[in-house]
């Protein structure tokens, strides 16, 4: 091949490389595979090697190249960085709207239509600028302060998603990508904007630096091999990753980009124009916007992306509302370091920072005692947060909390708050350390310690306090808490208020006893008339036939939870045959292993527990053999695992539906779990599921598997 051959060669590959780039980071198609993608580069960079004369910085070859950074230098921005305030409620929103308007109010802005607004995702990831001159990346910088930021261009370049050249030939562009036509056939002012790109000086485009989900979790796994901490976010990475002086380091990391604004006038009108014109440009863009007529449309958007939020590949924190107009949104000028017209409609934080005003300890069904941060109350996720678990002594030493801290607290969905981090820096000199108590506050008997193996933590040893009073009434209280709970018995009416108001009464001492109340015992209760009373006697009542796994989950058995209560109610059918089962032989029973096992061979052979079930029986509960309901074997073979919400049924009626068409049901995720069904808000099994590689469907794909 001679010089000329090689020139026109070069132009080919480059053109080719830059087409498979822009179709997919910006349209999310893929033509042709990583390793076909990676020969053309490496021929590329070959032909480039022979002929050096040849080699421009546009070049796909040059994301990468040249010696570490000293330090960085320092950028000026033509225009300020500004940033966003913030609305974590509806409220807080429509509020932020009432400020726009009163602000346009006045003789030049009567008879103008409403305002629209154009509303997007926001990514939670590291906000850059990009400069471009005649068409070709020159320039990337930070915000810093938002006048002047650092100049961390080679780190830009090391990013595929970021364009190294940017062209204006709508017809070009029109015949490559099928995707974009309609864009330029009913966006006019588009095609016109994208025309004027050749002839301008300089084009500036913002966005955002993040990390996508999968890549964060491979970069841990690398972590955690090397034996070296793992990254706290994403955030954080993808912050750090744009500030290395070593651009190798960039390049390693697998960061993205997508662009959320224009800076140069082109001739665009609105904001929404701002991302058609960047998306045609090369820009991969927020993938998930609206154009919303009102503030409704915009809250109704915000629902809408807040549930498929956790599905997403990349973090979001909310969505960014922007007055689409742009004449508009100039009118309404700056305030302080936030633009008067946008404003990023947040999602209810998870985490927060509060005190901790002290520790106290709570008594469970098994005697087990459980520290309780008592805290300043602070609004986490759209609820006051007041009290916070601290699980267990060796939680609390491994957070050093003490009384009077400044931690951090973490709540997701319906999970129990539970205090995540001290920041020791704001620790007060009369901090005070929390001590076991060694009698339990609720009866006075001694508390005990008892050291366990913790299989699931790579057998670490535990230590667990529990009250020596087996008969202490903080235990009795809570076993009636479960039993009368809704995955239990479910008597509707009988909360914990309720209980206790029996309990003080001296009417109840166990769950037996509770069938055995008549309406003359309750009526004289406070808050209690005569019908109040017939209505809970009667719900109480309606009980008295219970299915057989419900009974064996009420019971409270150590370590038997849900699932556990299915597979021996399948196993046995009855409660007699349970009560008489060997130990050897619930030790077989699958998932269920030699420690549970033997709390549930224990269970039935303790005096006392005989006696309650013997007084079940007198006082006329009957417990129905366990008979299966299968209506076919469609899902026969596969186990699936639930977490986070799911919108058209609640959990236990999803795990009813597989169970009646033969499939098994887990409440925790192994390399045996077939599928993993994620809601909004999923939990810690959704993350497990991804790293053993588990199948993760959505609930609109869980729905098609039962019916």
């Amino acid at each position: 091949m001679n010089r000329k051959e090689s020139f026109e060669r070069i132009q080919k590959l480059k053109g080719e490389i830059n087409y498979h780039r822009y179709l997919y980071h910006v349209l999310d198609r893929q033509e042709i595979s990583d390793a076909a993608l990676d020969s053309l580069k490496h021929e590329l960079a070959r032909l480039e090697e022979e002929y050096p004369e040849f080699l421009t910085p546009d070049s796909p070859t040059q994301r990468i190249g040249g010696k570490p950074l000293e330090k960085f230098k320092k950028v000026t921005h033509a225009v300020r960085m500004t940033s966003l305030n913030d609305a974590f409620s509806e409220q807080e929103f429509l509020e932020w709207e009432k400020r726009v308007l009163r602000f346009r109010e006045g003789p030049a802005t009567r008879g103008q239509p409403d305002l629209g607004y154009f509303a997007e995702a926001k990514g939670d990831g590291f906000a850059v600028s990009l400069i471009y001159k005649k068409g070709i990346f020159t320039v990337g910088s930070t915000r810093g302060d938002g006048l002047t930021g650092e100049n961390v261009t080679q780190n830009l370049k090391t990013i595929e998603s970021i364009p190294l050249r940017i062209s204006g030939d709508a017809e070009s562009i029109s015949k490559k990508y099928k995707e974009l036509r309609a864009i330029l056939e009913h966006h006019p002012r588009v095609v016109s904007a994208i025309g004027g790109v050749d002839r301008e000086e300089t084009i500036e485009v913002r966005g955002e630096v993040y990390m996508a989900k999968k890549s964060f979790e491979e970069l841990n796994r690398t972590q955690k091999k090397k034996g070296e901490e793992p990254f706290a976010n994403p955030r954080n990475v993808a912050a750090g990753s744009v500030r290395q002086l070593n651009q190798k380091i960039t390049a390693s990391r697998r960061l993205d980009f997508f662009a959320w604004d224009l800076i140069t006038d082109l001739g665009q009108e609105t904001h929404e124009e701002e991302h058609l014109i960047m998306k045609v440009l090369g820009f991969p863009t927020v993938p998930l916007t609206r154009y919303c007529k009102n503030t409704a449309e915009v809250i109704s958007f915000r629902d809408e992306v807040g549930k498929i939020r956790e599905s997403l590949p990349f973090l979001i924190d909310g969505i960014v509302v922007q007055v689409n107009d742009g004449r508009i949104f100039e009118q309404l000028g700056i305030v302080g370091k936030a633009p008067r017209g946008a404003i990023a409609f947040k999602y209810p934080a998870e985490e927060a920072t509060t005190v901790v005003e002290n520790i106290s300890v709570q008594v469970g069904r098994t005697g087990v005692l459980t520290p309780v941060a008592h805290l300043k109350p602070v609004e986490i996720g759209g609820v006051t947060v007041s009290r916070a678990t601290l699980h267990n002594m060796d939680e609390i030493e491994r957070l050093g909390v003490q009384i009077g801290d400044t931690v951090i607290v973490e709540r997701a969905g319906d999970v129990i708050p539970a205090v995540k981090r001290v920041l020791e820096r704001l620790r007060p000199k009369g901090a005070k350390k929390f001590h076991m108590p060694e009698h339990c506050p609720v009866c006075g008997s001694p508390v005990r310690r008892q050291e366990t193996l913790r299989q699931a933590q790579g057998k670490q040893r535990s230590v667990a306090y529990y009250c020596s009073n087996k008969n202490c009434g903080a235990v009795q209280r809570e076993k009636l808490y479960h039993f009368v709970s809704k995955n239990a018995v479910n008597i509707e009416g009988l909360g914990p208020k309720i209980i206790d108001a029996l309990i003080e009464n001296d009417l109840t001492k166990d769950a037996a006893d509770l069938f055995a109340l008549r309406k003359e015992n309750i009526e004289p209760m406070e808050r209690f008339a005569e019908k109040s009373a017939a209505n809970l006697i009667a719900a109480i009542q309606a009980k008295k036939k219970i299915d057989l796994n419900r009974f064996i989950f009420a019971l409270g058995i150590h370590h038997v939870g849900e699932e556990t209560a299915r597979d021996l109610a399948e196993q046995y059918g009855s409660l007699e045959k349970l009560a008489s089962a060997p130990l050897e032989e619930l030790q077989k029973i699958r998932d269920i292993g030699g420690v549970v096992a033997e709390s549930i061979y224990a269970w039935f052979r303790n005096e006392k527990n005989r006696k309650l079930l013997e007084k079940f029986k007198k006082v006329g509960l009957r417990v129905k053999n366990y008979e299966s309901r299968i209506k076919n074997d469609r899902l026969a073979g596969k186990t699936f695992v639930l977490t986070g919400e799911l919108e058209h049924m609640t959990r236990g009626e999803a795990k009813e539906k597989i169970r009646l068409l033969g499939g098994d049901v887990s409440e925790s995720v192994s390399k045996k779990t077939d599928y993993v069904v994620g809601g909004a808000n999923p939990g810690s099994k959704f993350e497990k599921a991804k790293k053993l590689g588990v199948k993760i469907v959505d609930e609109k794909e869980f729905l098609r598997f039962i019916h």
